[in-house]
């Protein structure tokens, strides 16, 4: 049941912070690029596919780093890590290669200079992510312990 505590705690965290991402980028004009990713160069597209991304990245923070996460402050410091690698396998890795754009042509000092808002974005999504992750999974583990122990105290009652 765990597992599926960390699952569902790494979904809403990865939406979480790819609202609060997705608020930035929607401020700096960079959803309709994200929606180019599918052929569909508008923000609403943009939305579809960075919460998408958002949602995965979540679930994959769980699964690799949930384990890690044992308080507040690893959630953090972890969701932040994850959300920096995301910069570099995502801008600078694998949206240039879904773009057509192919492989490394971002992996260069100027590129990578020009995309330093877009780092910050990612570390932004991180902490969000962190936060979110330790605060949500507390909670379902709390609820899952309060009804576990109310049912045993039924139990016992009978």
């Amino acid at each position: 049941m765990i597992g599926k505590m960390k699952l569902l705690a790494g979904l809403v965290s990865g939406l979480m912070g790819g609202l609060v991402f997705g608020m930035m980028m929607a401020k700096m004009g960079a959803l309709p690029m994200i929606g180019k990713m599918i052929g569909l160069p508008t923000a609403a597209a943009g939305w579809f596919v960075h919460l998408g991304i958002s949602a995965a990245i979540g679930v994959s923070f769980s699964t690799l780093m949930g384990w890690l996460v044992t308080g507040r402050t690893s959630s953090l410091a972890f969701g932040t890590a994850y959300g920096t690698t995301w910069w570099f396998l995502g801008p600078l890795t694998l949206m240039p290669l879904f773009m057509g754009m192919g492989l490394g042509v971002n992996w260069n000092l100027t590129a990578a200079q020009n995309m330093l808002p877009s780092l910050m974005g990612h570390m932004v999504f991180g902490v969000v992510m962190g936060f979110t992750y330790d605060l949500v999974l507390r909670q379902l583990v709390q609820r899952r312990l309060t009804a576990d122990q109310t049912h045993q105290e039924a139990e016992a009652a009978v």
